[in-house]
């Protein structure tokens, strides 16, 4: 692997027309913000705003708490921490073969799985490892479906959550406790815990006898995680080269200690560029990635949306690409180019450099190997951490995101008991003379130029669910001509939820929620999975509701398929079957 990353940089030599030369970018279009990146970039060397990013100096972001600063710049050091650990994973991944693992199945929310799950994703990995699948979701179909695929004989559950109190792992964990205590064999050898020392998963761990649990440095936060053990230690599992990986970070961690010419440091070009396209209204992010770098931006929407949607600011990210002839185009618009010089999409390519021609700017990344994942993870961290000093937010707190949970927890209470009164909030229940096409036209009328429409599917996620929220997407896309975000949840609770309530106020949100068929308790909570997604997903609600965000909720009921078909008619969508909404 070393020959091949080294071959990545040959072919990444800076292009004709690169502002500050960097291999590891193509030439980058800045149009109107030129002068003030490049303004930014000098005062921040007159300033020594490296050094103060080293230090950890809270004077660098005027807007975090000295005590966020001094408990949450870990993530600097972790490539380095963690090339330390590189054997002892590769040793315990060998153990887990030979006991005859075939799957390992990752329990886990938002920083605690995503990065493990671009890992594996991204990376090639050795032959005879076990497959990774990640649940993050409560629908109780998802659910049924990983356990299903992942029969508990041959299994191994890392139950991932930095706090060790995170609700849905905690949920998983005892659903598969009880089944592995029904199969033969002691239960906590089917299971490792992935969290902060001195957790309640960690006391968990021993008192049920884990086969391993293994601790992360506390001042690292969730999304800042992905080269910890959170990252890792999963994708070990799955066969991927970590130590690859981790070199490669290590790389980017050298440049990023750039201070002589701070235009030649990546990370903190990245977050000087992002933070000025933001102030001049720039703030929506779209990542076009190649094939291979395509499941990067599901990490990165939530380094972008947690780390900087509050205080009414933010950059809202857009981790799944419309096709080429709905790339969004506008004031408001940036591009990521993820992936310069693999791109064999031509009409892609072409779109780009359309609206790029048109003045729309495009941040161009060379990403050729596929160990260049680890750099990409250090860059955006650093830059993102940067560029909160610009837009004046703590990128390191996410002070909207627990009240969700609280109004969740609230629902849940009365969910259990029959005792409990109809909700006040409830959606628009579909079925006979049920008012939807007059309901959608008045949310439709509420979205603004500028705006950004995010669906919110609670639903389980599926082919057929990803095809059918495509072309939902697509339809607004084409009729409103603003930027669609879509997201499952919870999922997207640990992700972009922090911006959708804490973010500027340019969200118009569809909740879409369904009823689940069949109960499926969870033992040692006295809750169902049921109850629990039809909570968040009123948690939800109620928080966008007191933030005063344009909402509109549906509930499909039962029949999801036919009734998601039916929203998206409504909008203009072809369902023939193309989710693209073209017909063939």
């Amino acid at each position: 692997m070393a020959g091949s990353r080294r071959a990545s940089r040959r072919r990444g030599e800076p292009s004709d027309g690169e502002a500050a030369p960097d291999p590891t970018c193509g030439p980058w279009s800045l149009h109107e913000v030129e002068a003030s990146v490049a303004a930014r970039l000098e005062a921040w060397g007159r300033e020594d705003a490296v050094g103060r990013i080293w230090r950890r100096d809270p004077t660098f972001w005027p807007k975090a708490t000295p005590s966020d600063v001094a408990s949450r710049l870990g993530w600097l050091l972790a490539p380095e921490q963690s090339a330390s650990r590189v054997d002892e994973l590769a040793a315990f991944s060998e153990a887990v073969v030979h006991d005859g693992v075939e799957h390992v199945v990752l329990l886990g929310m938002g920083g605690s799985s995503l990065a493990a799950e671009t890992i594996c994703a991204t990376l090639p990995r050795r032959e005879g490892r076990p497959s990774l699948s990640v649940l993050d979701s409560t629908h109780p179909a998802a659910v049924r479906a990983c356990a299903e695929a992942a029969p508990v004989e041959n299994a191994l559950y890392v139950v991932s959550s930095k706090s060790g109190t995170t609700l849905e792992p905690n949920a998983f964990f005892r659903f598969f406790w009880e089944r592995a205590r029904r199969a033969p064999g002691e239960p906590g050898r089917r299971f490792v815990a992935i969290t902060d020392p001195g957790t309640e998963l960690e006391a968990l761990a021993a008192a049920r006898g884990f086969r391993a649990c293994f601790t992360a440095p506390t001042d690292v936060g969730g999304r800042y995680s992905a080269l910890t053990v959170f990252g890792l230690v999963p994708a070990a599992l799955a066969g991927a080269d970590v130590g690859g990986l981790l070199a490669s970070a290590r790389a980017m961690v050298a440049r990023c200690n750039e201070r002589t010419d701070v235009s030649r440091n990546p990370g903190l070009r990245l977050g000087a560029t992002l933070g000025e396209l933001a102030r001049a209204g720039r703030d929506k992010l779209v990542f076009l990635p190649t094939k291979a770098f395509r499941p990067f931006p599901s990490w990165a929407e939530q380094l972008v949306a947690e780390s900087l949607g509050k205080i009414g600011r933010g950059i809202v990210p857009v981790g799944t690409p419309p096709p080429p002839s709905e790339f969004p185009a506008g004031a408001d618009v940036v591009y990521v180019d993820l992936g310069l010089g693999a791109r064999s999409d031509r009409a892609a390519l072409q779109a780009i450099e359309a609206h790029d021609a048109d003045g729309t700017p495009v941040l161009r990344l060379r990403l050729d190997d596929p160990f260049d994942l680890g750099r990409e993870f250090f860059r955006w961290e650093f830059a993102i951490a940067a560029c909160g000093a610009v837009i004046e937010v703590d990128p390191f707190d996410q002070p909207d995101v627990e009240h969700a949970k609280e109004l969740a927890r609230a629902a849940m209470a009365p969910a259990a008991s029959a005792a409990a009164g109809p909700e006040t909030d409830a959606p628009l229940r579909l079925g006979p003379a049920d008012g939807l096409e007059a309901a959608l036209e008045r949310w439709l009328r509420l979205v603004r130029p500028g705006d950004y429409v995010a669906l919110q599917a609670f639903l389980a996620p599926t082919p057929p669910t990803d095809a059918a929220l495509a072309r939902l997407a697509s339809a607004l896309r084409r009729r409103l001509g603003v930027v669609v975000t879509v997201g499952y949840g919870p999922r997207f609770l640990h992700s972009t939820g922090q911006l959708h309530k804490g973010g500027p106020p340019s969200g118009v949100f569809l909740q879409i929620v369904d009823e689940p068929t069949g109960r499926l308790d969870v033992p040692e909570l006295g809750l169902t999975f049921g109850e629990i997604v039809r909570a968040q997903a009123r948690g939800d609600r109620g928080a966008l509701a007191e933030k005063r965000r344009r909402l509109l909720s549906v509930d499909l009921g039962a029949a999801t398929a036919e009734r998601l078909a039916r929203i998206a008619s409504a909008v203009g969508a072809d369902v023939s079957g193309n989710p693209d909404g073209r017909t063939s």
